[in-house]
């Protein structure tokens, strides 16, 4: 894809019993959107209409059978099934969820071949997806089983960035599962996002310690003074610039956060909690690590306002600008990457 021409944004609709379509046509509904990108729905029309119908929302879609019938200034929707069926917003169902696979896995397999630019998902129900084709606990690990490299899931604002050491594993896990390496490998796919994805020459990150207090010299637990702490002290040896272990309790009503680009958390909600807390409605998921780019918003289905004409999009609509911001940077990174080597291969040619 030429990065002089609009990227071509990929949507996974989620549960269509949610507020994802509700979001998304919100979304599209400001012409000015498509200044910035060319979206696609992977979906059906009539599902499309049908939710047009249900939220009385009056938005034009463009049906296509390929990706690239997409046209410029439309809202695309490409047809994966045609057969018809009632939606039911607020509704939990294991149809819902099974649409909802289909919905991600074609645009997964549009991304993998470049035939979008980057993909937003809307919001899944992690419990009616599950099937023989999804037995994983979210957007996260499914995408980082299909694309290639690592993945680190951030929480993301205009002023405040979270990655998470361990993601969606049960509490009683964590402290097995913090390692010296994990969190080696997490804070090299974190520093290596902001250089590449954020245009942040040199980073400066924050890390949390795991016990209350960073386990009080051992009082409260030794995970922080044994594994911790031992590692970042090797990190910075590398000439990273890491800092640590923090006080969880502390750290964000303090306001330490904002001396920092980005902070990692030992655990999905020791980060997302104080996240959510200072930036919910307006916060982005960023799966980092990838060779592809997803974001999506940082809430749920919301049942409970499903079909109600009531969901915010601020958070669905930063999802968008974040990808296709990243996108550009990303584009821009490789192809300053690729000029430093060709200088340097010519100077040795000389």
């Amino acid at each position: 894809m030429d990065n002089s021409e609009k990227i071509i944004l990929g949507i996974s609709i989620g549960d269509y019993n949610g507020i994802g379509i509700e979001i998304i046509l919100k979304t599209f509904s400001d012409k000015r959107m498509f200044d910035f990108c060319t979206p696609v729905i992977f979906a059906s029309a009539k599902l499309i209409s049908a939710y047009k119908k249900f939220i009385d929302f009056d938005i034009q879609i463009n049906g296509i059978k390929r990706v690239e019938n997409a046209i410029d200034g439309k809202l695309n929707v490409l047809n994966l099934w045609n057969e018809e069926f009632e939606i039911n917003p607020g509704e939990i169902s294991k149809e819902a969820g099974a649409y909802a696979f289909k919905s991600l896995e074609a645009a997964t397999n549009a991304l993998l071949v470049n035939e979008i630019g980057v993909l937003i998902t809307a919001p899944i129900n992690k419990d009616n997806i599950q099937s023989e084709n999804f037995k994983f606990p979210g957007h996260t690990e499914y995408l980082e089983s299909k694309i290639d490299g690592e993945s680190l899931m951030i929480l993301m604002s205009e002023n405040l960035k979270i990655g998470l050491i361990t993601g969606h594993i049960p509490v009683s896990k964590i402290a097995s599962e913090v390692t010296s390496a994990l969190i080696k490998k997490k804070v090299e796919i974190l520093h290596k996002t902001l250089i590449r994805d954020f245009a942040i020459t040199k980073p400066k990150i924050a890390v949390l310690g795991l016990n209350p207090h960073c386990g009080d010299n051992g009082v409260i637990g030794s995970e922080d003074d044994e594994i911790i702490r031992p590692t970042l002290a090797e990190i910075q040896q590398e000439g990273k610039l890491i800092y640590g272990p923090y006080a969880a309790d502390s750290f964000f009503g303090s306001g330490n956060y904002k001396n920092f680009d980005a902070i990692l958390a030992m655990y999905h909600d020791q980060g997302l909690a104080p996240f959510k807390t200072l930036s919910f409605g307006e916060g982005v998921n960023y799966t980092a690590g990838l060779d592809k780019i997803r974001t999506s918003p940082d809430h749920g289905t919301a049942y409970e306002i499903a079909g109600k004409n009531k969901a915010n999009i601020n958070s669905f609509k930063e999802a968008v600008f974040t990808a296709l911001k990243v996108y550009k940077t990303r584009t821009e990174y490789k192809s300053l990457i690729e000029n430093t080597l060709k200088i340097s291969v010519q100077k040795e040619d000389h």
